[in-house]
């Protein structure tokens, strides 16, 4: 593995966990929205990361490839949650169907946090990556002198 392929790999982990971020908000911003039927109920998301080999991501970039141990990530979808949205008995709101029931999201406030966090962290590690490795390439070109 080159060290250029360092950068490739700690960016596109770094772009996966910024979709794994913004979803995440997204849940948390819709936690407690409400609705007067399933269909129209905010379901929750998450993103599924898959590896990529250098193959792919070298064709996608244009370059050669120099090395199939190589990997990077990439988000292959955002699914909603199959968990059961809840149902609460509130005949005094707006939004209450015939029944007196409205529904909210599938949003577990405090596993969103968690994966904030988490993914907040992962994306600090990588960021740490990469300035290593630049620190290496800069130390590398300084031994010529």
């Amino acid at each position: 593995m080159s060290i250029n392929s360092i950068f490739d790999i700690a960016g596109s982990a770094m772009r996966a966990q910024s979709v794994r971020l913004n979803t995440t908000a997204s849940n948390l911003a819709n936690a407690e929205t409400v609705s007067s039927s399933i269909e129209e109920t905010y379901k929750a998301r998450k993103p599924i990361f898959a590896a990529v080999h250098q193959e792919a991501l070298a064709m996608a970039q244009g370059r050669s490839i120099d090395d199939l141990a190589s990997r990077g990530v990439e988000v292959k979808a955002i699914v909603e949650s199959e968990a059961p949205l809840e149902r609460r008995y509130q005949p005094d709101h707006p939004m209450a169907d015939e029944e007196g029931y409205v529904f909210y999201p599938n949003v577990n406030v405090v596993e969103e946090m968690a994966d904030m966090m988490s993914a907040s962290r992962s994306f600090q590690l990588n960021t740490e990556v990469l300035n290593s490795a630049k620190q290496m390439m800069q130390r590398l070109l300084t031994l010529g002198q």
